[in-house]
């Protein structure tokens, strides 16, 4: 094995070796094109070409220690839809030299992480999607994944007009990079490691549950203090030449878990867009969010019922009375199915303004209401002497109300 698989592959001790290995050594490892290269192509000779189907959308999650990476996972992920469980980088490497460098809080060697994660994202269970926990976190492993992107690409166009072509979709690459500052990284970091100092204690005394990983740093102010420092001098700038590739802003997670999710939303919302052709993107821009739509409905809804009591009391008195009269019992008849229709010929329908209220009186008490009005001609009298019917216009308003069914346990007979 060549010094430069050696190092790459193990993240071996290079303290004894001599100025010009250490030269060629540092000269290689940070070479991208060399590594991806190697890793590459011993993946094509091991599984074959047309077996290098990876995920048709990459989630990279990045964050300093204690921003909330895992916590906010399962969040990201129904928000994308996936259902497939995250790839945790600092999971996958289990080797002796990579936990001994991982104790000391330093980082694994990126050919090492960029071998194992690729053969991860091979994994049937990834095709559609993959959330990466802690990757890209070097320079390096920034120029791979391009490279990686490059050739997901090349497959695209190789296999597009086959019968393969399901396998090779094009890829979409989405960046979320959680950030907090020294201060709140320490406190999480030992607050998490005093929580499962806790749980291990309590599992050991009682034999119920399992046991959970303590990492070291999680233990000890300067160790936390030290890993918050690697991943501002290395992993910083590896996510910000990260933005030059994938357009993402760092969303804040020093706030609470819902104020940072909503943040997580908006990075989401903002980078979906980005998806789009240009074109495609400038046709439909003028076009509000659904977001900033139902952000003020509610208190929109309240400013109209409060103008409907303080400037239309009459109606409003009228529709509330109706609403509980008429519809409530035929409601309650249908708790079962979540549905009741109510047709009516109420002449106070015809003002459109009742209408309003009706819907926003059901949307105030969480239903949802639809108004259908219907015209029909009836015949009223007949004309013997000139054969003219005589009609009269009728009004049919067909309402059907939405809300929660009841929550019963139905029985198998």
């Amino acid at each position: 094995m060549s010094i430069f698989n050696t190092v790459c592959s193990i993240g071996v001790d290079m303290s004894n070796a001599s100025p010009s290995d250490r030269k060629l050594i540092d000269l290689e490892v940070k070479d991208a094109q060399l590594i991806f290269k190697s890793v590459w192509e011993h993946l094509e000779e091991e599984i074959g070409h047309a077996n290098l189907r990876f995920p048709k959308e990459l989630i990279l999650l990045g964050g300093a220690p204690g921003s909330g990476k895992g916590t906010h996972t399962r969040f990201i992920m129904a928000a994308r839809g996936l259902t497939c469980r995250p790839i945790v980088i600092s999971d996958l490497l289990t080797s002796p030299q990579a936990e001994k460098i991982k104790e000391r809080g330093g980082m694994v060697g990126d050919k090492e992480v960029v071998d194992i994660l690729l053969r991860k994202l091979l994994e049937e269970d990834f095709r559609d999607g993959a959330v990466l926990d802690g990757f890209p976190r070097t320079s390096v492993q920034v120029e791979c994944l391009k490279l990686l992107v490059d050739k997901i690409n090349q497959l695209h166009n190789e296999f597009n007009n086959t019968n393969l072509a399901i396998n090779f979709r094009r890829p979409t690459i989405h960046a979320m990079v959680l950030f907090i500052g020294e201060r709140t990284s320490i406190e999480r970091q030992l607050q998490r490691g005093r929580e499962i100092d806790a749980h291990n204690d309590e599992v050991k005394e009682t034999g119920v549950g399992e046991l959970l990983e303590l990492r070291t740093t999680d233990l000890d102010e300067s160790a936390a203090r030290l890993r918050y420092q690697v991943f501002k001098e290395k992993t910083w700038d590896a996510l910000n030449s990260l933005k030059e590739l994938y357009h993402y802003h760092f969303v804040n997670a020093e706030g609470p878990i819902g104020e940072v999710e909503e943040n997580i939303l908006k990075e989401l919302q903002y980078q979906s867009s980005l998806e789009l052709e240009q074109r495609t993107h400038d046709r439909i821009r003028p076009l509000p969010l659904a977001e900033e739509i139902s952000h003020h409905a509610r208190q929109e809804l309240v400013r109209r019922l409060d103008s409907y009591e303080l400037e239309h009391n009459d109606l409003f008195v009228k529709i509330v009375d109706l609403i509980r009269d008429r519809f409530v019992p035929i409601i309650t008849r249908h708790a079962l199915s979540g549905r009741a229709h109510v047709n009516t010929e109420e002449e106070i329908f015809q003002d459109p303004l009742a209408i309003s209220m009706l819907i926003d009186v059901f949307s105030e008490r969480g239903f949802h209401a639809v108004v259908d009005k219907h015209i029909r001609e009836v015949p009223e009298r007949f004309d013997l002497k000139t054969g003219e019917i005589h009609t009269r216009t009728k009004y049919i308003y067909r309402i059907v109300v939405f809300f929660k069914p009841s929550e019963i346990r139905r029985g198998h007979g």
